[in-house]
């Protein structure tokens, strides 16, 4: 819409319809696809209509679209260059994880049984388990021979795995992020 007194639009965000077959044009050159061009002019009136507020009345509006699109166009094409093409999925399966909850359950099933393990046996699994002690260290913050630890611990960790229903020489599989995660957060409750 433009007034009588002068030649300029009212309002320069009317005159943008008029701009879009001419965009269109362009990103269909550029995109070579009909429904890309078709998404390329959505993204370019979408980042020209929220950032209204740069484009200076007075100036040409079409070279300021067709240079929201031409820039949309290129930072896309830069963005799809750094993009790894996964048809396989074998770099999705890398970056899988196992979902949280397994851990928790996993871990409240170990927190079970461990609270019905006698004291002496939770105490050296804990020193020596859960916070790094060697043997000698757990002996004597203890005040028992070493090997009264290693064996405390044996009898604890075979318990456990009973308890669980490990068979020998199977682990719980506490080395997922996630399940660590939970694990030292358990910790710091409990600790």
């Amino acid at each position: 819409m433009r007034n009588a007194a002068d030649s300029q639009p009212s309002d320069p965000r009317e005159e943008i319809i008029e701009h879009l077959p001419a965009l269109r044009a362009f990103a269909l050159n550029l995109t070579r696809n009909g429904s890309a061009a078709d998404d390329l002019v959505q993204d370019t009136l979408l980042k020209g209509w929220s950032k209204f507020n740069l484009y200076r009345p007075g100036t040409n509006l079409r070279a300021w679209l067709f240079t929201i699109l031409r820039n949309s166009f290129y930072s896309s094409r830069r963005k799809q260059a750094r993009e790894v093409a996964d048809v396989d999925g074998i770099m999705a399966g890398r970056l899988a994880t196992k979902p949280d909850h397994d851990g928790r359950l996993a871990l409240n099933d170990l927190a079970k049984a461990f609270a019905r393990l006698p004291d002496e046996q939770r105490e050296v699994l804990v020193l020596v388990g859960a916070l790094g002690f060697s043997v000698e260290e757990a002996a004597a913050t203890c005040g028992c021979a070493i090997g009264t630890v290693k064996s405390r611990a044996n009898r604890g960790r075979r318990a456990l795995a009973e308890m669980l229903g490990l068979a020998p020489g199977e682990g719980m599989d506490l080395t997922e992020n996630a399940t660590m995660a939970v694990l030292s957060a358990q910790q710091a409750v409990n600790g």
